[in-house]
């Protein structure tokens, strides 16, 4: 039998309003409010892939040795929609959340905090999880709703 449950990575995904628009459409500073981010949750920057949209906006992604955090910023908005998740007890994705928070000025966001899971049924009756067909692995469990003021 499997100890229940191993938690292998925590995921956070942060909507951000009221930011300022002219970070939000800069490629530059995007890079360094994420490679900032990366070292405020305490994760290992591997690479970082951006692209500046025309007119206007900015996609990133940190590729961490913990996993990933990525960006996409409608500065036309004041809003990006960002997604940490981090594997290790070490990393915070949260504190990644916060930390863009401030970068890009913004004035409040929605954070959903998810656990990320390998708990395994007896392998004599796996079962099929809900998310893709996933035979024997849980789906992953939501840990909290909460906004970030």
């Amino acid at each position: 039998m499997y100890e229940v449950p191993q938690v292998v990575g925590r995921h956070a995904i942060y909507e951000l309003f009221g930011g300022n628009p002219t970070l939000l459409d800069n490629e530059e500073f995007v890079k360094t409010a994420l490679t900032e981010a990366a070292d405020t949750a305490g994760a290992t920057l591997l690479s970082l892939v951006t692209h500046k949209f025309e007119p206007q906006g900015v996609t990133a992604i940190a590729l961490l040795a913990e996993s990933h955090i990525s960006l996409h910023s409608w500065p036309q908005y004041g809003y990006a929609s960002i997604d940490a998740y981090t594997c290790g007890e070490h990393t915070d994705p949260e504190a990644a959340c916060h930390s863009l928070k401030h970068a890009f000025e913004s004035t409040h966001g929605s954070l959903r905090l998810l656990k990320r899971d390998a708990s395994f049924e007896h392998p004599q009756s796996p079962s099929t999880s809900p998310v893709s067909g996933c035979v024997g692995l849980k789906q992953p469990s939501m840990l909290a709703a909460n906004c970030i003021d």
